[in-house]
């Protein structure tokens, strides 16, 4: 099964209409090319993947808890989710 981290960037890469390895961590959904409207069909994406809920509002999406800096603070914080949400 391949990692977090791959299966984000993954899906970053089908959004973004890009090769996987065009992608890079320090990226930002910006320089990705990646709107407003293509940042929701991520979030949607990735809870969809993960079976987690991401606490974004895509009105304010500079508030709440979810950092979408950088394709690696995505990861991280979808990492972090995806291990709260395991079963003790």
């Amino acid at each position: 099964m391949s990692s977090i981290k791959d299966r984000v960037i993954a899906i970053i890469a089908e959004q973004a209409v890009l090769e996987v390895s065009d992608v890079k961590l320090e990226a930002t959904l910006v320089d990705l090319g990646i709107d407003s409207l293509g940042l929701v069909e991520s979030i949607f994406a990735i809870e969809e993947a993960f079976d987690i809920q991401i606490p974004f509002n895509a009105n304010e999406p500079d508030q709440g808890d979810f950092d979408i800096s950088s394709v690696a603070a995505i990861v991280a914080a979808v990492t972090a989710l995806v291990n709260e949400q395991k079963p003790g």
